[in-house]
């Protein structure tokens, strides 16, 4: 293939021909040979790639590889595409087969021939036998500059080192996002990174995070509120029905319904005594109202001691025993303890949702020290109150709030019981109603197979780093859009560090770096170097009595 301009000879307002600039000139790099629809088919010369190859453009010397870019004229617009796999074209000498996907199309500058005002999808497509150039870094930068939209820069895009990659703040976190990337591959440190920038952007944001391993709270010491068990003060009383059944009721089937029509009729009861004098119409089982355990307690005795009732004894006693046992049990205290019966949920929206922020935008809540029997209520209240409130202020000036939820396939497992998990609901709900109410929902996880079918589907925002399971590849694949499949099978292949991000936050699918973050603003979950730490001696016998002092007190 000869060189040619990537473009035809253009004429002046006078009428008179005007040379292109030298850097428009540049070698096409093969041919159209099949259209359909969004995935199409083309034939590259061997030769005019190995000479690409050399370039000092890194973008021109990738040309024709897997998740590069190429671009095709059609008349006075550039059409870009993603290259999805290649193959030798056993027909033609020195000639390789790729399949590419259309991303969208830019207008081409009269005297340099150069993209700009690049904008997704495509109007027209183009014709087999159209020849096929290279995107040059310049092309890049048009393609994927900012435009005045709010955003945040994370990294830069592959291939180059100096183009950066932007998230569109409003779109990604208006439709959901998320995070998802194996074990080791920086997917901690990313996020990290992520709501370090949205915090700069956003001094006087809400943002909620669910921390299940303690690792955030390093990240955010200095712009963030931290949480755990010494001081989040969750009142019991903040539960739904559904949430109380969870904590007090053992029993299944048969029994458990039992158990549950006793701990409603107690409890709205226990409730209506607490607030007899605030004459408030509309109490159900459900309100948000403060009440004490021991008046529960009571009610339950009292149902006991009733001559009409119905059956024998024990599904009061096993409730009784439940309610005695959470509340003498200190590593509860801090939900069920007795301090916290007064009417605290204002305060308790406003430290946790930072209303105000004062310059600390973001909370950590560290629910490691939680038992684990009781963390997923812990989760579902946090997340409810989140929504619920988003709900009930509706004719308030929106105060919109972003829940980072780490290690969601816990919370919102694929079992196919996973709908008798009040956390699992919740989570689900907010994924399908949340944008409509101002609440947005990060979703973060090494096991995108694992979440709920349909709940990575209504993340509007994906962020793929390296995931080395075929069948979280599979889910990944089938929840991102169509233009991203030639991205998608780079997904094993990716360093650390490194993201495949596509969706509404983007303004098209790109391969990123991200940037590195200073330690202290990094989360504690580096990885332990064995050769290293295994070298040290000394100390254990004192080792090892803080830490059986710390166990038994259930305390850090």
């Amino acid at each position: 293939m000869d060189m040619q301009w990537s473009g035809e000879s253009v004429t002046d307002a006078g009428g008179a021909g005007n040379a292109r600039s030298v850097s428009a000139f540049t070698s096409d790099i093969g041919e159209v040979i099949e259209i359909s629809g969004s995935s199409s088919q083309v034939r590259f010369n061997a030769v005019c790639l190995t000479r690409q190859s050399t370039s000092d453009d890194p973008s021109l010397a990738n040309a024709g590889q897997v998740g590069s870019q190429i671009k095709v004229r059609m008349g006075s617009t550039w059409l870009i595409a993603n290259v999805r796999s290649l193959r030798i074209d056993p027909a033609h000498e020195n000639a390789v087969l790729g399949f590419i996907d259309f991303l969208g199309e830019g207008d081409e500058e009269r005297l340099t021939g150069k993209i700009y005002n690049f904008r997704r999808g495509i109007t027209r497509y183009p014709t087999p036998g159209s020849k096929i150039f290279p995107v040059s870094g310049q092309d890049m930068r048009q393609m994927y500059a900012a435009d005045d939209r709010a955003f945040i820069e994370i990294g830069t895009v592959y291939p180059t080192k100096d183009i950066r990659g932007a998230l569109y703040v409003d779109a990604m976190l208006g439709k959901h996002f998320a995070l998802l990337g194996s074990t080791g591959t920086g997917k901690s440190t990313a996020a990290a990174l992520i709501l370090h920038r949205i915090c700069e952007l956003a001094p006087e944001g809400h943002i909620v995070m669910i921390d299940p391993h303690g690792e955030y709270s390093a990240a955010f010491k200095t712009n963030g509120a931290l949480f755990d068990v010494t001081n989040l003060a969750m009142p019991y009383w903040l539960m739904n029905f559904e949430e109380h059944c969870e904590v007090f009721l053992t029993t299944n089937g048969s029994e458990r319904q039992m158990d549950a029509d006793i701990l409603a009729k107690c409890l709205l009861a226990a409730k209506a005594k607490s607030r007899a004098s605030d004459g408030i119409s509309k109490l159900t089982v459900d309100s948000p109202i403060p009440y004490l355990l021991s008046d529960l307690s009571n009610n339950i005795n009292a149902e006991m001691g009733k001559l009409d009732k119905a059956g024998d004894n024990a599904p009061y006693m096993r409730l009784k025993t439940k309610i005695d046992e959470i509340k003498s049990d200190p590593r509860y205290s801090f939900m069920f303890s007795g301090m916290l019966v007064a009417d605290t949920m204002a305060n308790f929206l406003s430290r946790i949702f930072r209303l105000p922020g004062d310059g600390k935008p973001i909370s950590i809540i560290d629910v490691s020290g939680v038992p684990s029997d009781i963390t997923s209520v812990v989760v579902a209240v946090l997340s409810r109150m989140v929504f619920d409130y988003a709900i009930w202020s509706r004719n308030e000036p929106q105060r919109p709030i972003l829940l980072i939820c780490e290690e969601a396939h816990r919370y919102v497992p694929a079992e196919r019981d996973a709908h008798t998990s009040s956390v699992g609901k919740i989570l689900g709900r907010i994924a399908k109603e949340g944008r409509k109410y101002g609440v947005s929902l990060g979703l973060i996880t090494q096991r995108p197979s694992d979440l709920a079918e349909g709940v990575l589907s209504q993340c509007g925002t994906i962020l793929a780093m390296r995931l080395n399971n075929e069948r979280d590849q599979a889910f990944v694949r089938a929840a991102m859009p169509e233009g991203a499949r030639g991205f998608l099978d780079t997904i094993p292949a990716l360093r650390n560090r490194e993201c495949i991000v596509c969706g509404e936050g983007v303004a098209i699918p790109m391969r990123i770096l991200f940037d590195p973050l200073d330690d202290h603003k990094r989360p504690a979950s580096s990885d332990p170097l064995f050769s290293e730490l295994w070298k040290d001696s000394g100390g254990e016998e004192e080792i090892v009595a803080r830490v059986i002092k710390r166990w038994r007190a259930q305390g850090k």
